[in-house]
């Protein structure tokens, strides 16, 4: 697109005169194929894949927004009961704005596709499967072009990140607008926080520390697979408990403290060393540590600390901080939302000592990542994150790596590392197997630190 063209006329306008279709093309820089119509509105369209819960959550937030008409319109999944449940879920909070007849509810391994040719170019597909479909989702959306949101982590080893990042440049070619789901990125208080140390109020960043510390977390621990459940299906729907569909618990939990306090340092981590341990099994079968012990080295030396645990009876802590030369702050305090950033007079981190703190209520970040998405595409600025959650996906990894295999594993390391967990997840049929077999007791490969030590299992 040209300056000109760029500044007398934005995508809501295209919109609005030429129709969604052409726009949404002409930004892209493809052929309108001639069977399209050009729609009259600038209803924008979302397509659902991954009805779980964390999908319903987007999916809602994608209704909430409220630059401009959306709706839903299409729905996937490899569990029709989940379908079911989201849809009629959405449907009685948003009414309308849900218009899924049931030819438009798609069962299956390829029914992201028919979601997907549901949409006209420039609508939103909304990629909620487990991680390990990430790569195979976003390229058929790139394909169509589709704006996209994607959940975190968007990658699981090295080679699916060297993957998304190859399509995170050609997404960025086209024009498209991508948001991932690292909404800590998007709020409001962190924001403050992070111009604060960079205006130097705490000094220089001298160290970070996060936990992620609780009971039993969603599918991190799984039983016996049921007897008319096939393998690759109970892997599915417990896809925490096994690192090829989700980088197991460290990936899936401990992101968000990851991330964010790569953001206030400003960087990524170059190292990582970690250990961890599988502790009270009994017969569960997953691929999980229940204690992760994680430190991550910067270019400059600065070390981040990043502490996870899922074991009962223990002290429970969700938060993260960051400590300068001259002073300590709150990254977030008790999960994700809200933050309660704060700035410390000094390292003690007491109420009567603190120097600066964001006010209440804090805005919330899951539907502020969606605002500024569907704002993006509206207006036609530049927005992308498809490269930045690759990345952050790559660092957890980085850790997670660590703790698997008892060794010092650097970012080029994992980066470069030939071991792909699933492989062939693009051609997964319900019928067919899973990318990792039970043995004959129904148990599953475990990381085995100091004896692989350049496999996770």
């Amino acid at each position: 697109m040209s300056e000109a063209m760029n500044d007398s006329m934005s995508r809501r306008d295209l919109l609005k005169t030429s129709g969604k279709i052409a726009a949404a093309s002409a930004l892209a820089g493809v052929v309108i194929p001639q069977h399209v119509h050009a729609a009259e509105n600038n209803t924008i369209k979302v397509a659902l894949i991954g009805c779980g819960g964390r999908g319903t959550g987007a999916a809602q937030n994608a209704l909430s927004t409220s630059s401009g008409p959306i709706k839903l319109v299409a729905m996937a999944d490899v569990f029709e009961s989940k379908l079911k449940h989201s849809h009629q879920s959405i449907k009685n909070a948003f009414g309308d704005k849900v218009d899924v007849p049931e030819d438009r509810k798609f069962i299956g391994f390829d029914g992201y596709k028919k979601a997907m040719d549901c949409l006209n170019p420039g609508d939103i597909a909304i990629l909620t499967t487990p991680p390990a479909f990430r790569w195979v989702q976003f390229t058929y959306a790139i394909q169509k072009d589709l704006n996209v949101f994607m959940e975190k982590p968007t990658t699981v080893d090295g080679p699916s990140t060297r993957k998304m990042l190859a399509l995170a440049e050609e997404s960025v070619k086209k024009n498209l607008k991508v948001g991932v789901g690292l909404m800590c990125r998007h709020c409001k208080a962190r924001g403050e926080l992070f111009q604060r140390i960079r205006n130097g109020e705490i000094g220089d960043v001298l160290m970070l520390r996060g936990y992620r510390m609780a009971g039993p977390t969603a599918h991190a621990f799984c039983g016996p697979k049921p007897k008319e459940m096939s393998e690759l299906m109970y892997q599915i729907q417990e896809f925490h408990a096994f690192l090829w569909a989700s980088g197991g618990a460290f990936s899936d939990f401990l992101i968000h403290n990851i991330d964010e306090m790569c953001w206030m340092k400003d960087a990524w981590p170059v190292e990582a060393r970690a250990s961890g341990g599988r502790h009270f099994r009994g017969d569960n079968i997953d691929q999980n540590f229940d204690s992760y012990s994680t430190e991550y080295t910067f270019a400059d030396g600065t070390k981040m600390y990043m502490d996870g645990r899922l074991i009962e009876g223990c002290q429970n802590e969700f938060a993260s901080y960051v400590h300068g030369s001259k002073a300590a702050a709150v990254i977030s305090h008790s999960g994700h939302a809200p933050s309660k950033c704060r700035i410390f007079k000094d390292q003690k981190m007491n109420k009567d000592n603190v120097a600066w703190a964001f006010p209440p209520p804090e805005p919330n970040p899951y539907q502020l990542e969606w605002d500024h998405l569907v704002a993006a595409i509206r207006e036609n600025k530049p927005y992308n994150e498809a490269k930045r959650g690759a990345e952050a996906s790559l660092v957890t990894s980085m850790g997670r790596m660590a703790a698997h295999t008892g060794q010092i594993i650097k970012y080029e390391d994992i980066l470069n590392s030939e071991h792909e967990f699933a492989p062939d997840v693009d051609k997964l049929t319900l019928d067919g197997p899973a990318p990792i077999l039970a043995s004959a007791d129904g148990k599953y490969p475990v990381p085995q630190p100091g004896l692989n030590k350049t496999r996770e299992y």
